[in-house]
């Protein structure tokens, strides 16, 4: 993590016995900290109450058995909105391991290299700043035209508006703010919202795993619209329905959303 000029990295581990996360922070400012657990808080959804979103959720007979062989399951957040957005550009219409890829790719060319006494097996650089992509030609990263127009219009708006991805923004406004943006659409918009601002009613109804996940037994399909009225039963907590029926599809380029979605051999960027 890169954090107010200074450098630092962040361990999580599943503690099995008590059953709770433990966090290993290595960072030079001890006034840092609370701002990195309400961000290690965030990335885990630690502040969700499952048990009152499970038995809202298992009203809907096709999540009943999801819930069940789930029971508390959540939305993963994202440690930095910038990141998280320059990732969604970067998956779209391909599969989760090519934009793990490409994101390696883009932070080993425009990341800032992590400090010597830091850097461990696979943690290398922090992720780009808004500053260093906007300067970038990111054509270099073998997408298409459009893609990077997109990447560095998001970079541009970022600069433009540092507090883009701040917690205070309505979900409205910044739903409003990155459809505007070229090459970002409602799906990439959503998902930004479901992870970068733990908005937990974001849903991105013409995703193709959801109307895969919510077919008829006779393989029919619902469309966007359909899955929205279906959908308003689901709500305040449509976000946590998208990770179930995501999960459902035992399919790895969905499961990795939620089960190894930082992958990426880099640290990442911290920002206040």
């Amino acid at each position: 993590m890169a954090l107010d000029g200074c450098h630092g990295t962040v361990r999580v581990a599943f503690d099995g016995d008590k059953k709770c996360l433990r966090a290993t922070i290595r960072f030079p400012r001890v006034s840092n900290l609370a701002v990195i657990v309400n961000r290690l808080r965030r990335v885990f959804d630690l502040t969700a109450d499952p048990s009152a979103i499970d038995a809202h959720l298992a009203g809907d007979p096709r999540l009943a058995p999801l819930i069940t062989a789930r029971p508390g399951l959540r939305v993963p957040g994202a440690w930095d909105g910038f990141e998280l957005g320059i990732r969604a550009i970067l998956g779209q219409q391909i599969s989760v391991a090519a934009a793990t890829t490409l994101a390696g790719k883009l932070v080993s060319l425009y990341g800032e290299p992590l400090e010597p006494s830091l850097k461990t097996a696979g943690l290398s650089h922090v992720f780009p700043s808004p500053q260093h992509l906007t300067a970038a030609d990111l054509r270099s990263l073998g997408i298409p035209g459009a893609r990077a127009r997109a990447l560095s219009a998001l970079s541009e708006a970022v600069l433009e508006n540092p507090d883009m991805f701040s917690p205070r923004q309505t979900p409205e406004s910044t739903l409003e703010r990155l459809k505007a943006l070229p090459g970002i659409g409602d799906w990439t918009s959503q998902y930004i919202l479901m992870r970068a601002f733990c908005e937990p009613d974001a849903f991105p109804a013409a995703d193709i795993g959801l109307m895969r996940a919510m077919a008829s037994q006779k393989g029919q399909r619902p469309t966007a619209a359909t899955l929205l009225e279906r959908a308003e039963t689901w709500r305040p907590w449509r976000a946590y329905a998208v990770l179930h029926l995501w999960a459902s599809e035992d399919n790895a380029s969905v499961t990795d959303i939620y089960t190894t979605k930082e992958k990426i051999t880099n640290a990442t960027t911290l920002t206040p």
